[in-house]
């Protein structure tokens, strides 16, 4: 299909030029948390699913760690990761033979199949007037397909081992009593001495020659001069001392910042029974206080993953919530602001990056500064002891991925409200 598209599209003639060369991810999205020595084969699998196929191999690999739905893998679980490919590579003969699937019916049925959807799809998409236009709808088509996904595992209608199913287990030796042990921790003091470091660094440049190509750099963000290059300023800052954060403020001074849409619609799963009771719930509360119940969900820091946060938007709508949903990336500061300005009822905290003691509290005190009640749950990769802490700090509950009942999380959010109705 990409050759097709290269040779009849963007009439490229030269075979070598139409070759598709392309590198894979293996999707951290089914690691779970309970029994995590089962991640290990999930990542084997889906390696051998871009690399079994001598044709269309994978370039590059990147796998996840067993670990990554408990925490921060440690060195020693990244190389496990690594080891996967390299035992692959070398004690397997897959690399000396030609493609094993040619000839195959089975696959070439399979991947007529996937070419005609494939194309179906970019079809729609062109008809929707092209990719930059079509942003929003489909990023709300992912939003839904993993809704419907999410739905399936929680009727039982999708399996996943070891969550909805055969979830008897022995205790698991990777998993112990104290998950610190099974995953990376940082010091909090690591984080001051990066600052001191770039405070340090600060005074001893030239303050003179960083402001002077601050300036430059705006200047040429603002042209229209075709001779102008964001390059040139942009490496003349790093040679006096810039630093990529003051390089990205002089940026969205002229730039400002891209909020993506966020996808997030009520109605795309079927829910069942639990969510029509939920939706009662919802309406009862409105009915004592002349509104719904109101949920902001937020994912502070630098952490941009952002499907778990999209999903509890979109369950929390269709169990009766207001949902104020403004996307990822936002600084506590926002997050109060913002919890102040629309008053909501809950504020759900999504983070992913192992932020929490460091951000968590920073929302908690400006909710308290701010003389606000808002009520606080996280939602994360929270090691045990790092929930204790934050439970000490005033947060109603935090959730892990084992936690996958949203009709269970959304019980629990309604019940915080109730109690303040």
């Amino acid at each position: 299909m990409w050759d097709e598209i290269c040779r009849t599209r963007y009439d490229v003639q030269d075979a070598s030029l139409r070759r598709f060369r392309y590198g894979v991810q293996v999707n951290s999205l089914g690691l779970t948390e309970q029994q995590p020595e089962n991640n290990v084969q999930r990542i084997v699998l889906e390696m051998l699913g871009v690399t079994l196929s001598a044709d269309a191999r994978a370039r590059a690999l990147q796998l996840p760690a067993w670990n990554e739905a408990l925490g921060l893998p440690r060195p020693a679980d990244q190389q496990w990761s690594l080891r996967m490919q390299q035992v692959l590579a070398f004690e397997s003969d897959l690399l000396e033979y030609p493609d094993i699937f040619a000839g195959s019916s089975v696959m070439e049925a399979k991947v007529d199949e996937l070419t005609k959807g494939a194309r179906n799809e970019l079809d729609d998409v062109l008809a929707l007037g092209g990719a930059f236009k079509s942003i929003d709808e489909l990023k709300s088509r992912l939003v839904a397909s993993q809704s419907q996904r999410v739905a399936r595992i929680e009727s039982g209608d999708q399996v996943v081992v070891g969550v909805n199913r055969f979830t008897e287990t022995a205790a698991s030796p990777l998993a112990n009593d104290s998950a610190v042990e099974t995953i990376m921790t940082v010091d909090p003091l690591v984080e001051r001495q990066l600052i001191d470091d770039v405070i340090r660094w600060r005074t001893t440049r030239d303050e003179e020659a960083v402001r002077a190509a601050l300036d430059e750099l705006a200047r040429v963000a603002r042209s229209d001069d075709p001779a102008d290059n964001v390059m040139v300023p942009t490496i003349a800052l790093a040679q006096v001392g810039g630093t990529t954060g003051e390089w990205a403020n002089a940026l969205r001074e002229v730039f400002g910042v891209y909020r993506a849409p966020t996808g997030v619609r009520a109605g795309v799963a079927e829910r069942g029974e639990l969510f029509a009771a939920l939706v009662e719930r919802s309406r009862a509360v409105q009915a004592r206080r002349g509104r719904p119940p109101k949920l902001l969900v937020a994912k502070p820091g630098l952490d941009g993953h952002s499907n778990g946060a999209e999903q509890i938007a979109v369950a929390a709508r269709d169990a009766g919530f207001e949902v104020v949903y403004q996307g990822i990336r936002l600084s506590p500061e926002e997050i109060v602001a913002a919890a102040r300005d629309e008053d909501v009822d809950v504020i759900g905290l999504s983070i992913l990056s192992g932020s929490h003691l460091a951000l968590v509290p920073r929302i908690v005190q400006g909710l308290r500064a701010s003389d606000l009640e808002t009520k606080v749950v996280v939602g994360g990769i929270v090691p045990d002891e790092d929930a204790k802490a934050l439970l000490d700090l005033g947060v109603v509950a935090v959730y892990t991925p084992k936690d996958f009942s949203l009709a269970a999380i959304m019980s629990d959010l309604l019940g915080i409200v109730e109690a303040l109705s």
